[in-house]
């Protein structure tokens, strides 16, 4: 075993945040296997990555439903295995007692306050667990779009420090986390399109603190078949004309798009790319729809209109249909250790994990194989 370090979960009573705690436990113990890991490829191995072995999980939460209970509601819709919780119980009871309580944006708690206060969390729970360093990813639930205004506190350093000394509470929520993160000396992942170190404040904040971090939006479903099937479009000059999408998501997930500002961050996310990979604009309507009865699974149905020589015109179809958590909880482990090795490795900045993410920060490619290749390479450079 290594050096032990530390995964911080925002939203970690949420789905994927107990589905990631419970499948970390479950590998480690023998009581799952690995399907799902990217890092366990050789290629991405090769970087040097920490063992589940050495990874301690901690997290902020407002949810007033406990991670045990979470997770037996899981058991319950058939996202993780229900015969492994009582071996796990002692464990979850111990992540359970590193929960702290999370930054709640309808209370009173001015900003500045809560930074501090949640930036305080992560350096104790690095103290007290005797950590090497911490990543804190982000699973919460998706926020709106922020509106960014040039000479601002969204914009400048200067301008937000005057700002959240005064009291305003300038930031979205999950820039909050961020923030707090950076003043623990802690690099990010933002797994959600909230805004979170996408903001330019926190882009230049990273920067000066010699930081990396990834995002933002994970790459689980319809939008990772888009990322490989739009490139085998193109390569066999193959003219699509329109690209219709209909997402139905259950479970918190889809309670919380069944707002439209909540949604309009998602949209934007799934949308990217589309045009930059087939390499001319396409007609693209996509909704997305919230339907209870679904729980924790989501279904994406695609109609790609398209045409080949001589114009014969052509189509495909497909429909995806997947449990989000456990699409998304082994990624969330994946870029957790990937995040701590670029850390350990002094890197800084955007890092080049556009294999993961819808909206891949730092880059404009989301062709899915080229996206892998950047992410070997990576892989190999660092662990050269």
């Amino acid at each position: 075993m290594g050096r032990a370090v530390g995964l911080w979960l925002v939203g970690a009573c949420g789905s994927v945040g107990v589905t990631t705690t419970v499948g970390a436990l479950a590998v480690r113990a023998g009581l799952a296997g690995r399907v799902g890991l990217v890092a366990e490829h050789p290629e991405i191995a090769a970087a040097g990555l920490s063992s589940l072995d050495d990874l301690v999980i901690g997290g902020h939460d407002l949810d007033v439903e406990t991670l045990v209970k979470r997770a037996e509601r899981l058991a319950a819709g058939g996202v993780v295995p229900a015969g492994i919780l009582p071996a796990l119980a002692g464990e979850l009871a111990e992540v359970e007692g590193r929960l702290r309580t999370g930054y709640d944006p309808a209370g009173e708690e001015p900003q500045g306050v809560a930074v501090d206060r949640l930036s305080a969390d992560l350096v104790a729970f690095r103290e007290t667990h005797g950590l090497e360093r911490v990543v804190v990813v982000d699973v919460a639930s998706t926020e709106p779009p922020a509106e960014v205004v040039a000479g601002g506190p969204l914009t400048d350093p200067e301008v937000l420090a005057a700002a959240l000394a005064a009291g305003e509470s300038p930031l979205p929520a999950s820039s909050v986390y961020v923030l707090a993160a950076y003043r623990a000396g802690c690099p990010v992942v933002s797994f959600t399109p909230s805004p979170g170190p996408r903001l330019p404040v926190l882009v230049t904040l990273a920067e000066q603190a010699g930081l990396p971090w990834a995002g933002s939006d994970g790459k689980t479903g319809e939008t990772l078949l888009k990322s490989a099937l739009a490139p085998m479009f193109a390569t066999r000059a193959l003219q699509v004309n329109a690209w219709a999408s209909y997402n139905m998501l259950g479970g918190g997930d889809g309670a919380t798009l069944a707002d439209p500002d909540n949604a309009r961050s998602k949209l934007v996310t799934k949308a990217q790319g589309l045009e930059a990979m087939l390499g001319h604009p396409v007609e693209g309507p996509m909704h997305i729809d919230y339907v209870p009865d679904h729980g924790d699974w989501k279904t994406a149905i695609d109609h790609v209109s398209f045409e080949g020589f001589l114009g014969v015109r052509m189509s495909l179809q497909f429909t995806w249909n997947g449990c989000d958590s456990a699409l998304a909880a082994p990624l969330v482990l994946d870029l957790a250790r990937l995040t701590l090795r670029a850390h350990q490795a002094d890197e800084s900045g955007p890092l080049p994990f556009g294999f993961f993410f819808k909206d891949p920060a730092g880059s404009t490619e989301h062709r899915l194989g080229t996206q892998w290749e950047e992410l070997v390479a990576w892989c190999g450079r660092v662990g050269a």
